[in-house]
């Protein structure tokens, strides 16, 4: 690779804010920028409890990728791997967090820039403006910091890191990890011994998110609409946890999520044999737990309705609980189309059951995989009626599949809210809710919102009756970009 290149700037950072919440350990600017140190040649999240430097020896950088292309190295105390993502509702941050799932581990950035809708000059071109690297030195950076992440948390062979990296070869991984870190993989290696005892000897990750973090109320939301066979919650005295089956590829296996309140993280068990897809799975798992939302920026906008300012007070912390696959929940939103959300469950129960991949793991509740959209698009419609779905619904589901498996839910990055609802409504049978409530859980537009909902039209309305869907539209726009924030405030009230 040619790094003679001229690095344009990314949107500058205030070096005066930056520092101010260094030295105050602000957890609301954890990945939103990191700092390099020039007298120790590191680079640190904004919360890392090392002595706070000097300012003149700061330097900060909108990326981990911008501060190594810059000749830091990552720190070992505060594990900039660690930090939640920044997240903005832009082209470069889409993209970049395609990377982060694994996306240029084929090398194939032409693939991608035309999966985006850009020519490879001008993705070059966009992440470059944005965060100062080129694609392939922040597609090194996402996998030198997911090989040490892996390094630090599990006792994956040297070789199972590498390729669950991203990495060719070992020869490749461990002169690049080198090169960069200036120490070798197995000198970084410091697994302790927190997930001795796990299930067949689980892979145990961690996943940090910007406190704070209601964990019991998403543990409630997702309780009720866990699919019977694929998805379960455990309510105990250590605070519960989430369980499901996963199906990446040609991979299967299981995972087990649980919080850990004092660090500020997610603890993530995993079957072993899902190493090969590491690297998508946690992607996955941080988009279904909102794990990169900022809670302190989104509640500051709706606590100006007094309407939302009451919930939020109640449940601080404020997530929109998210979808590992969003095939199934687009599924699980069709089920539950005129039906109570106890209904939803019952039905999405028979349907995997009937037409999903059986599997063994060490939980029972844990049965099935859910049937893959291209086995359902096979499917006839009178057969889906039999789970007790109306014709046309069934009709639904398997236009739903066709669709599925054509790639019609693999959105490009950059695509407006109007314009996914706009396409998500091309399917027969799912109308504006339906769309809306996809794109909001499963697609992840913050703004999403089905003011044609019962439940919000009462809610909003405050004991007086209902609003009507016009009336609702009218009060959200006020809580845009993040309406989909207010619609789960007021569900969960």
């Amino acid at each position: 690779m040619d790094t003679s290149h001229t690095h344009a700037e990314p949107p500058p950072l205030d070096p005066g804010i930056c520092y101010r919440a260094l030295a105050a350990r602000d957890t609301r600017f954890d990945g939103v920028f990191f700092t390099g140190v020039t007298s120790t040649g590191i680079y640190c999240r904004p919360v890392c409890t090392v002595k706070t430097p000097r300012e003149s020896s700061c330097r900060f950088f909108s990326s981990a990728a911008a501060a190594e292309a810059a000749g830091f190295r990552p720190c070992l105390r505060c594990r900039p791997e660690l930090a939640p993502y920044a997240l903005q509702q832009n082209l470069a941050h889409a993209v970049w967090q395609r990377i982060a799932a694994g996306a240029l581990n084929d090398g194939d950035a032409e693939r991608l820039a035309a999966e985006v809708g850009l020519s490879s000059r001008q993705l070059r071109r966009v992440l470059l403006q944005h965060f100062g690297v080129t694609p392939v030195e922040l597609a090194q950076t996402q996998r030198l910091l997911f090989a040490k992440k892996l390094l630090q948390e599990t006792r994956l062979p040297m070789a199972e890191v590498a390729f669950a990296a991203g990495f060719g070869s070992v020869r490749r991984f461990n002169a690049l990890f080198a090169q960069r870190y200036g120490i070798a993989p197995g000198g970084i290696r410091r697994a302790t011994g927190s997930h001795e005892g796990n299930e067949q000897d689980a892979l145990t990750l961690r996943l940090a998110y910007r406190p704070p973090y209601h964990w019991p109320r998403i543990l409630d939301y997702l309780a009720g609409r866990a699919i019977p066979g694929v998805e379960a919650v455990e309510n105990n005295r250590s605070g519960g946890a989430y369980l499901r089956s996963v199906c990446i590829g040609d991979a299967g296996g299981w995972l087990r999520v649980t919080h850990r309140a004092e660090k500020h993280q997610l603890e993530l068990e995993v079957a072993p044999a899902l190493s090969p897809v590491l690297m998508p799975l946690l992607a996955r798992v941080r988009s279904q737990f909102d794990l990169d939302a900022n809670p302190s920026a989104i509640e500051a906008q709706l606590r100006q309705d007094p309407l939302l300012a009451s919930r939020i007070d109640a449940f601080p912390g404020l997530r929109v609980p998210g979808a590992f696959d969003a095939w199934e929940l687009a599924v699980r939103a069709v089920l539950g189309q005129q039906v109570s959300v106890a209904g939803a469950t019952t039905l999405s129960g028979r349907l995997v059951q009937r037409f999903g991949e059986a599997m063994a793991t060490p939980r029972s509740v844990l049965s099935h995989h859910f049937p893959r959209a291209a086995s359902l698009a096979e499917v006839d419609a009178s057969d889906l009626a039999a789970i007790g779905l109306p014709q046309t619904r069934a009709q639904t589901i398997r236009n739903l599949a066709q669709f599925a498996a054509q790639g019609g839910l693999r959105m490009p990055p950059g695509l407006t809210l109007d314009d996914a609802v706009a396409h998500l409504r091309t399917v027969r049978g799912i109308g504006d809710w339906t769309a809306h409530y996809i794109a909001l859980r499963a697609l992840r537009f913050p703004d999403a919102f089905p003011a044609g909902d019962l439940g919000l039209q009462k809610a909003a309305a405050e004991g007086a009756g209902r609003l009507t869907e016009k009336q609702l539209a009218a009060r959200a726009a006020a809580w845009s970009p993040w309406r989909g924030y207010a619609a789960i405030a007021l569900w969960m009230a």
